[in-house]
């Protein structure tokens, strides 16, 4: 070779960084590297063998698509190879040398948002191929494109300032890895060590692996076979594999249908949502194949938004080997797929409920942002969804959770409503001046607690006939109760709401006497088509020059001492009264979470004070 033909080139910043991160920061997890490698080799494979299907002209055709893994203990390396595409001269730049098309972004991103990615994440990112640099000293890629004017190269580095690319000879189609090991990782060039990980992690790559000659894995399509066929520790490593973890699954479905059309499926649902640590965005997950030929890894479109966290593979022979990522979005066919795999999801997750409901609600409380995204988003699957929604409420226990499911076989007969009540925190609902009505009369009333839910409920409207009513706005009927204590007569209840409404002009709507008060003098309620303070917060947060003019509703309680004493001194001492009036406001206001600035009722208050001291 002459020196003519060496080029020498730097590494991009974020390929130092991704690197340094690799070799050092997920140093004790290292065996992963093979896993990553063997992947990216399958990968390579599986896009010759869709080239095949359109490409005459291809290098080398007669190669097996295959991966052969070799060791050689005595010079301390381990070599990977397969017969994909292979990489051109400005493919071994773009790839390996930059940050183009490597998710080496996504991948740093998720780390500065969550301090700690686990190893088990770099598949995930796409940057698989650099784990090599956990065991290796040097890593040089032998390579031919598929195409055949491509030239014979070798991509050389030591993972540290850059690498270079050298012509050579004599290259088969694909890509051939021969990593240089440390001294403290030579165990890697020891056969036994090699194929206990290959039968660990890769048990399952479509393409036959041989390590030194020899067929290790078994290849088997797991989604293909009767499930009484399959041991939990093949699904349990057919998870491992396909979702890049070591985590067990939550849940699995796996069945065969014939109509409306063909489909063999094996979806897993991890233990774990990574999104919750601050990571990125989930990508989808779960594979497509036609007849065991993947057509596309990750598809979009395939599955609603909402079930980006399932993993796992959905084989349908009806499907064209043909059909492109592009036409998938539009195809009847896909989309009919994608809707009996979202309906088969919905009850297998509405019977693991029913059949072991504390293993659900653990599982719950770690997914159920997505199961609220869907009832927002996903109007074809809102019904089903909203049976798996999970909630607090005024009949249960600190903690425990209940369904609307729950919430109707207690219901009183003839109740034709659902009621609930948004607040920050459970503790604080049941504080709350509007829960005293529906407590008293035996009413369940569900605590929302999360700042999405309202958002939530107000998409979901009503749950099997039944109307879901926030007990916070006005307009809300309840049956009469005999009230205890003596109550202001109609005649004095009607001036002083006359009093009240007068004195408190435009911040109120209007005042009246209600039955939703026991122990509270007053409650501030929101106009039906008013925001809540749970509301109001939430546009505050996306909008700082967010106003909104709160009015409210006022209802009184006529058995309550001081609205009653307030009724006595409207004409005896009306400063003062009107002083009683304006902080009662502020009060109701205060409870509802509706007050944004509370220097007045601080001046008024002390006022008060003073007036009560003498």
């Amino acid at each position: 070779m002459s020196e003519a033909t060496l080029e020498t080139h730097s590494f991009q910043a974020e390929i130092k960084q991704l690197l340094d991160l690799v070799v050092h920061s997920l140093y004790t997890d290292r065996e992963i590297f093979l896993r990553e490698l063997i992947s990216n080799a399958s990968d390579s494979m599986e896009k010759l063998r869709h080239l095949q299907g359109t490409e005459k002209d291809i290098h080398d055709a007669a190669l097996p698509l295959e991966i052969h893994i070799t060791t050689d203990a005595e010079a301390k390396t381990l070599t990977i190879a397969d017969h994909g595409i292979g990489m051109t001269r400005g493919e071994l730049v773009e790839n390996l040398g930059t940050i183009a098309h490597s998710g080496t972004k996504a991948f740093l991103q998720a780390m500065k948002e969550s301090g700690n990615t686990p190893a088990n994440m770099i598949g995930q990112f796409g940057v698989g191929f650099y784990s090599a640099f956990m065991v290796a000293s040097e890593v040089q890629v032998h390579t031919h494109s598929w195409r055949e004017n491509g030239e014979n190269l070798v991509w050389v580095s030591d993972g540290a300032s850059g690498y270079s690319i050298e012509t050579s000879e004599g290259e088969q189609r694909g890509v051939k890895l021969v990593l240089k090991l440390k001294e403290e990782h030579t165990e890697f060039a020891e056969e036994s060590r090699v194929k206990r990980l290959i039968e660990q992690y890769s048990n399952f790559v479509g393409f036959p692996i041989l390590l030194n000659g020899e067929r290790i894995n078994n290849v088997e399509a797991l989604w293909l076979k009767n499930k009484s066929d399959v041991t939990e520790e093949e699904y349990k490593a057919f998870y491992q594999f396909t979702a890049h973890a070591y985590d067990e699954p939550a849940y699995r479905l796996h069945f065969s249908a014939d109509a409306p059309i063909a489909i063999n499926a094996l979806v897993f649902v991890p233990s774990e949502n990574v999104e919750r640590f601050g990571m990125n965005k989930m990508e989808p997950a779960v594979a497509l194949y036609c007849k065991k030929v993947l057509i596309d890894p990750s598809p979009k479109g395939l599955l609603p938004e909402w079930m980006r966290f399932l993993k796992g593979v959905i084989d349908s022979a009806d499907l064209p080997l043909n059909i492109s990522r592009e036409t998938m979005q539009d195809s009847a066919l896909v989309r009919k797929l994608g809707s009996v795999i979202s309906k088969r999801v919905l009850k297998m997750f509405e019977k693991e409920a029913e059949s072991d409901p504390e293993k659900f609600q653990t599982f719950y409380k770690k997914f159920d942002r997505f199961f609220k995204e869907g009832v927002a988003t996903d109007y074809a699957n809102r019904e089903g969804l909203a049976k798996l929604l999970r909630f607090e409420s005024s009949m249960t226990e600190d903690g425990k959770l209940a369904s609307f499911s729950d919430y109707i076989t207690r219901a009183k007969d003839g109740q034709d409503k659902i009621y609930y009540l948004v607040g920050p925190s459970r503790l604080q609902l049941e504080s709350s001046p509007y829960i005293e009505a529906f407590k008293a009369r035996g009413l369940e009333v569900i605590y929302f607690t999360d700042p999405v839910d309202e958002y939530v409920v107000e998409s979901l409207g009503e749950f099997e006939g039944k109307k879901l009513v926030s007990i916070s706005h006005a307009g809300v009927e309840l049956d009469d109760k005999e009230a205890e204590g003596d109550a202001l007569s109609a005649e004095a209840t009607e001036k002083l709401c006359s009093f009240l409404k007068d004195e408190l002009g435009e911040k109120v709507t209007a005042v009246s006497a209600g039955k939703r008060l026991v122990d509270s003098p007053v409650i501030a309620l929101v106009p039906q088509d008013g925001m809540t303070a749970q509301m109001r917060r939430m546009m505050k947060a996306m909008d700082e020059n967010f106003q909104d003019d709160v009015k409210v509703e006022l209802e009184i309680n006529p058995r309550h001492p001081l609205v009653k004493k307030l009724s006595e001194t409207q004409e005896k001492n009306p400063d003062l009264a009107k002083m009683v009036a304006s902080q009662m406001l502020d009060n109701a206001l205060i409870a509802a979470g509706l007050l944004d600035d509370a220097r007045d009722l601080v001046k008024r208050m002390n006022a008060l004070m003073e007036k009560a001291m003498g």
